[in-house]
């Protein structure tokens, strides 16, 4: 199991950065070519979601992205430190409480096996793609 992690301040303009990264590492792990957009479509909602957490609730801490090369699965995991500010609870207004949810709607369309959990620290979104069988020639 190979791992890439991404840490970067809570900027926008780090997303484009983690996407490209995501689909570079989701390429040579074997991901088909064909998802390969949602995959930096997905990850681009999900690392604009926990940017937006961060600034909304004044949080300086890292926005972190696990790339997860599995025998049969390809994971991403990005990871915010927004704490309670992310939590679906807490949203102050209703304008962003709509685009939070607008977010996470886009990634489970994209995104077949996707899970969201949230907690005291910090919110989780975990996305996964199959890869490739190594062994079977086209």
């Amino acid at each position: 199991m190979a791992t890439v992690e991404l840490r970067f301040s809570p900027l926008p303009e780090h997303v484009r950065t983690a996407r490209l990264v995501a689909a570079a590492v989701a390429r040579r792990a074997g991901v088909d070519e064909s998802v390969l957009d949602e995959v930096r479509l997905a990850v681009g909602e999900a690392c604009s979601r926990a940017v937006g957490l961060h600034r909304r609730g004044g949080v300086d801490g890292a926005v972190r992205v696990a790339l997860i090369d599995q025998e049969k699965r390809f994971f991403i995991e990005v990871e915010d430190e927004a704490g309670p500010a992310g939590m679906p609870a807490d949203q102050g207004d209703g304008a962003e409480a709509d685009e939070d949810a607008l977010g996470l709607a886009v990634i489970t369309g994209l995104v077949e096996d996707v899970e969201v959990t949230s907690g005291a620290d910090g919110g989780l979104i975990r996305m996964s793609w199959p890869v490739a069988d190594p062994s079977v020639d086209d």
